[in-house]
């Protein structure tokens, strides 16, 4: 039957000579660890000193760090400053471009309505002690007074306590009117002022909450920062108030609380790394005093603590703002430093106890190389693709990251691999880890069981010459692998997969997208309490809108007017447009031309009345940029209703700006939240442009590095299946795509690749016949190092769980679900689904007929008193033969020739002792220290039934290449009848 040849299959051209080059690196590794393990020390020292700089790099303002870099609506700003100033000496709230300098409280009352005699006297007497807030800055004296924003040269009043103040004990029985309440000669808005309202037609019948606004005068920004400050010291005397609870903020709070979250993660940084190199030592622990890998795991957690310190340094060093997501990368770091470190263990074992320690290395970066070089690389071009967002948050945590990953690598394969070599000259003397003493390899004669597993060491497989297996290697290799590539556990794993898909594809249409601000304060912040108390009592009238007409506008043609008022009428009719509440000064001017008989329709007349229309009414001086007879811009305002979610506000932006684009007359929409907003315009474009680019690059770095391109196919199916599981599944975990789950839906495809191509390229690497054996072996050989990984990145972030803030809960959410699903795809998933695909494969597959063929003809070759030993003979002889360190060589090379006869069957020389049988070769080489090679010649007479093997006797030596002797076996031939 013709062997089934693949070998076109393999994509090798890259792999191959990448594996060679690190092998011998690693050789060079081996023989010159000293400087491998002090050079990665020196550098890490010298670039630590960019820590220096770290307070100046700190760069965490919120709106410059999470919102969109070229936001639509920085340009809207920027618009109205230029043709809008401010004016503090006619203030008006709604009129700025900014959000302003104030401080706010809510008080709620503890009975059902907060116009109670109590409540009131407790509000007006907090509004007392607020008015007379005091501090020194040098000679001078800080008050509200000569802070407040003003209006006709007075403080900005909140109009509620006006109407407490003069109703006094008699308001409950006052009939207010809401939203609007007459109030001497004006009317009052008390839509932003009372809340919880029940009303009866417009008449307030009680009200839960009263807020009051104490605004500042912008653009002294340090001066009224001192003021602010001060405010919040006021409300320790919450807990003397018997009537009412309050909650308070201030433009500055939301700031402050977010600078102040770094605190939080230092100490969890540290108990992290502690639990790092507890994990580490656990999973390496050896019941061997010699074997054991405490301080190899140890300096492997070191290593990846290294590179975060060289990483971090560097960028500080260079320049690159400090953002607190970035804090967030040394947890991540090291998952990976550490599953790196647990690939290069596991290679390291495989490896002969008794080879040179530069071997021994040179064959661990050979076999773990590719691994750990495909995450590498994926890690990195995933962080560096990051860094098209327009998030400048993203940027700086992609750029640390990225750099922090290449360390990783760096330090990997230098200073983490110099110490196996220093380990592994300890184990080659057979030293104690702890004491390094040399202990006995076998325990004396009347020595207790505590002294044989604390002072006898140096066990290894004398079948293998390597490390003794762990348990967990034979627990996939004995169990959980034959197990998995049952045909019914297969059928199993595939309907367990649909369900995973089916909720992963439902959670993907549940998810909401946007970052809540409040989010960015911890959770027991008095900053969350007023959002809390704002969203529960306040939700009903949300942010006034400026609708703005760009240029030069014939305000005065019929033809225009009509137009205008089609596009305010549209406004109008969205359905979180409140229709009453309409602030236009063209609708004024109407009025006023109106009461005065003047033609407005004629330009001259239009423009010539309108200054002294604006005298007269000087909030509408700010509205119109009235300038050299010409009107360059004005504006309107429309006012919002029930905007309570992240949804709300997307949709109230974009249905906004849509009515916008439509209408005729060139408008525009602004408020200085929309800033925020903007978030909503680019958060879903750039993920999925973000994981496209990704993936097409991992895909090609899988082609180039894993030696066949159907199993590449299958880590690119990884990393589509795990971004839509984990998508859906932290939708349904209350995770909103946002900055900050953007950055980790990156890093999921990095993590997909890890595992994916840690199973891959073992599978597609190893020489077993048949797709179920490359499983099972596949999983032996990686899958507790896979598993291993996954393990030490989750204790790496679960800390993270603990965290009173949002970005850091966020992040060990999501980390979890990308590594227990990488996980899952990698030990359980893409295992069963390769076996699917046994042609996938990087050697030659013998048919099982041909191989049951050829065993049977090397059985009747051998004489019958070989046969009948044939079962343990070559372990005998296995176990009889000594390992020898270094070079040292013991016996003649021999060599055995097999040709087959025409019946198919072979000769092997009966009397030369085999260490290993190439089943499709036949050679067997034994070594002496004159390093000669004897090469046996096994020959068969064409037509014989009878083999006759002689070694040296019936035909003299002959001498090969290198002076070898050839000892011939030939069959004796019996004439044919």
């Amino acid at each position: 039957m013709p062997v089934f040849n693949m070998t076109g299959c393999r994509t090798d051209c890259v792999e191959k000579p990448f594996s060679i080059g690190f092998q011998k690196f690693g050789r060079f590794v081996g023989r010159h660890p000293w400087w491998f393990f002090i050079g990665p020390l020196v550098i890490s020292t010298a670039l630590g000193t960019g820590f220096y700089f770290l307070e100046d790099m700190e760069a965490n303002n919120i709106e410059d760090q999470f919102t969109p870099v070229n936001g639509p609506a920085k340009l809207e700003r920027k618009f109205v400053e230029e043709n809008f100033p401010l004016n503090n000496s006619v203030y008006s709230n709604q009129r700025l471009y900014t959000m302003g300098e104030f401080a706010s409280f809510i008080a709620v009352s503890r009975d059902p309505n907060i116009f109670t005699d109590g409540a009131i006297k407790e509000i007006l007497s907090l509004d007392k002690k607020v008015r007379e807030i005091k501090l020194s800055r040098g000679h001078e004296q800080l008050t509200y007074e000569g802070l407040c924003a003003r209006k006709s040269n007075k403080c900005i009043p909140n109009k509620i306590l006006d109407i407490m103040n003069h109703y006094g004990s008699n308001i409950d029985q006052t009939e207010l009117t809401f939203p609007f309440f007459r109030f001497g000669f004006t009317t009052i808005f008390l839509g932003y002022s009372v809340g919880g309202v029940n009303v009866n037609s417009t008449v307030i019948k009680s009200a839960k909450a009263i807020r009051l606004f104490y605004c500042l005068k912008e653009g002294n920004r340090s001066t009224t920062d001192l003021w602010l400050n001060e405010f919040l010291k006021v409300f320790p005397y919450n807990q003397s108030l018997n009537f009412i609870t309050v909650t308070h903020s201030t433009s500055l709070s939301r700031q402050v609380e977010f600078e102040a979250n770094t605190r939080d993660v230092i100490p969890l940084f540290s108990i992290t790394y502690v639990i790092a190199i507890i994990f580490s030592i656990v999973s390496c622990l050896r019941f061997d005093c010699v074997r054991n890998k405490v301080w190899v795991a140890t300096f492997g957690v070191l290593s990846a603590g290294l590179a975060v310190l060289s990483a971090f340094g560097m960028m500080l060093h260079i320049g690159v703002p400090f953002v607190m997501t970035v804090a967030n990368s040394p947890f991540l770091i090291l998952g990976i430093g550490v599953d790196d470190m647990f690939i290069l263990i596991s290679c390291w074992q495989q490896t002969n106890v008794h080879a040179r320690v530069e071997d021994r290395l040179a064959d661990t970066y050979k076999e773990a190389a590719i691994s750990i070089t495909i995450t590498t690389l994926t890690d990195v071009l995933a962080f560096y693709i990051g860094l098209m967002t327009p998030f400048r948050s993203v940027q700086s945590f992609c750029l640390y990251t990225s750099t922090a990953i290449l360390f990783c690598f760096l330090y990997s394969i230098t200073f983490f691999g110099a110490f196996l070599v220093l380990n592994g000259r300890r184990e080659n003397s057979n030293k104690h880890w702890l004491t390094c003493k040399e202990v006995p390899k076998d325990c004396p004669v009347g020595r207790s069981k505590w002294y044989d597993l604390c002072c006898v060491g140096g066990a290894y497989d004398r079948h293998t010459g390597a490390e003794e297996v762990q348990p967990m290697n034979h627990f996939f290799k004995k169990h959980y692998g034959p197990f998995l590539v049952k045909p019914w556990t297969k059928v199993c794993v595939i309907l367990l997969y649909s369900v995973y898909l089916s909720i992963s594809i439902y959670g993907c249409f549940q998810i909401q997208e946007g970052i809540d601000l409040r989010n960015l304060a911890a959770d027991d912040s008095y900053v969350n309490r007023y959002y809390d108390d704002e969203k529960a009592y306040f939700y009903e009238y949300g942010p006034n809108i400026m609708v703005i007409i760009r240029g030069e506008f014939a305000y005065w043609e019929e033809k225009n007017m009509l137009d205008l008022e089609s596009c305010v009428e549209d406004f109008k009719n969205l359905s979180f447009i409140e229709k009453d509440i309409f602030t236009s000064w063209l609708k004024s001017y109407k009025y006023y031309g109106y009461h005065t008989n003047l033609n407005l329709s004629v330009e001259n007349v239009f423009k010539t009345n309108l200054s002294s229309f604006l005298r007269s009414y000087s909030d509408f001086k700010q509205d119109v940029n009235f300038t050299n007879n010409s009107i360059r811009a004005s504006r309107f305002f429309i006012q919002t209703v029930n905007i309570t979610t992240a949804i709300d506000e997307m949709n109230m932006l974009n249905n906004l700006r849509d009515t916008a684009r439509r209408c005729s007359v060139p408008l525009l929409v602004y408020h200085p939240v929309f800033i925020y907003h903007d978030q909503y315009a680019v958060i879903v474009s750039n993920t999925v442009q973000n994981i496209s680019v990704t993936t097409a690059v991992m895909l090609l770095i899988s082609l180039l590095l894993i030696p066949n391109p159907l199993c590449c196919l299958w880590v690119t199916f990884s990393i589509a299946s795990v971004i839509v599981g984990v998508t859906g599944f932290m939708a349904l975990w209350d995770v909103n795509l946002d900055t900050i789950s953007m950055i980790i839906l990156v890093v999921c495809i990095g993590f997909s690749v890890d595992f994916s191509a840690h199973i891959s390229y073992a599978f597609v690497s190893n020489k077993k016949p048949t797709a179920n054996e490359k499983a099972v072996e596949a999983l032996f050989h990686l899958g507790y190092p896979i598993l291993q990984g996954a393990l030490s990145t989750i204790l790496g972030v679960i800390v993270l769980s603990a965290s009173k803030n949002y970005i850091f809960r966020t992040f060990f959410k999501i980390m979890f679900l990308v590594i227990f699903f990488g996980l899952f795809h990698g030990i359980t998933f893409i295992p069963v689904f390769l076996t699917f695909f046994d042609f996938c494969s990087s050697s030659n597959v013998i048919p099982q007929e041909k191989r049951a063929l050829e065993n049977q003809a090397m059985t009747n070759c051998q004489p019958k008193n070989i046969q009948e030993k044939a079962i343990d003979h070559d372990k005998q002889i296995y176990d009889n033969h000594t390992f020898l360190p270094d070079n040292q060589q013991l016996f003649p090379t021999l060599t055995v020739n097999t040709h087959h006869t025409q019946s198919g069957q072979m000769c092997m020389a009966s009397t030369v002792p085999m260490f290993r049988v190439d089943s499709q070769t036949y050679e067997v080489q034994m070594y002496t220290a004159s390093n000669d090679t004897v090469t046996v010649n096994c020959n068969q007479n064409l037509g014989s039934g009878e083999h006759h093997c002689v070694i040296g006797n019936n035909q003299p030596p002959v001498l090969q290449e290198g002076n070898a002797p050839v000892i011939n076996c030939s069959d004796s031939a019996d004439p044919v009848p």
